[in-house]
Parts: structure tokens; sequence; C-alpha cells
């Protein structure tokens, strides 16, 4: 870790496949992305290489925040690379799913252009990022295992 990442990580309960699937598939990912409170609406959802992402998350407060990345990679069931291009912060997102033991280490890094740029986020992003992933062990309670 340096200046330029944020780093979160978290073992969740649930085989490294339904992690992964959990990411992937538009429907699940739009049920637990954001923070606590945020819902979405995906507005495109191609998920390979060179593919667009776009989104709106809507806020609690009823400010929705238009979002728009890109697909750089996805290694099933071991990663999942994308820019996020829009608005204001520019960023790289390396997700990693590691098998342990029938869990799943996740390793979720944001990668950004600069210190500064990091700095500008790194007092709100940590919090938001553990109530994302709180929200994405909710969903996976709720997924099948035998996929």
């Amino acid at each position: 870790m340096n200046d330029c990442d944020i780093v979160t990580k978290r073992t969740m309960n649930a085989p490294r496949e339904c992690v992964f699937r959990a990411w992937s598939d538009a429907a699940l990912l739009a049920q637990w992305w954001g923070p606590k409170g945020f819902t979405n609406t995906f507005h495109i959802f191609e998920f390979c290489p060179g593919g667009a992402w776009k989104f709106t998350m809507h806020g609690p407060d009823g400010t929705d925040y238009h979002n728009e990345s890109e697909f750089v990679e996805m290694r099933a069931p071991e990663r999942i690379v994308f820019d996020h291009l829009r608005p204001m912060h520019r960023f790289r997102v390396t997700a990693k799913f590691e098998d342990a033991g029938g869990k799943t280490a996740v390793t979720f890094r944001m990668i950004f252009d600069t210190a500064e740029e990091c700095e500008c986020v790194k007092g709100f992003v940590a919090e938001a990022n553990e109530q994302n992933f709180d929200k994405l062990e909710a969903v996976l309670a709720a997924m099948p295992k035998d996929h």
C-alpha cells in the first residue's frame, strides 16, 4: 500500500464462485453496491474487457450520483479490474477473491493517480467500503451456495 491506494479486506462466508457471481451479475451487484442506504439503477453493464458500466447511485437523502466505469479485466473466480472514470475521482479498482477454506478473502484495492486525489476521499471511503461489504455479506447470505 502507498499514498495513492485505499485497501479494504474482508473474509466473506461464501465460496469464491458465489462472491465472484455477486460482483459479475448485474442484478446481484445492484443490490449491494454502495454504502448503507444507497440504491442503484444500472443503465449499462457490459461485463467484458473494455465494457462500459454506467449507473446511478441514489443516496438516502435523494441525491443521485451518476457513475461511469470501464471494465479492464476479469478472471473468474479470481479477480475483477475496472477503471472508475467519472464523475470527479478517477481510480482503478482491483478486486481479488482468494479461497479461504470454503470462505473467500476479498481484497478491494482502489488506486488513484496521485496522493492528493487519494487524500481527498480517504476520510470517507474506508467506512463507505466497509458498509459496502456489509451489504455484500447480506446478499451472499441469501444466495444459494450450490452455484
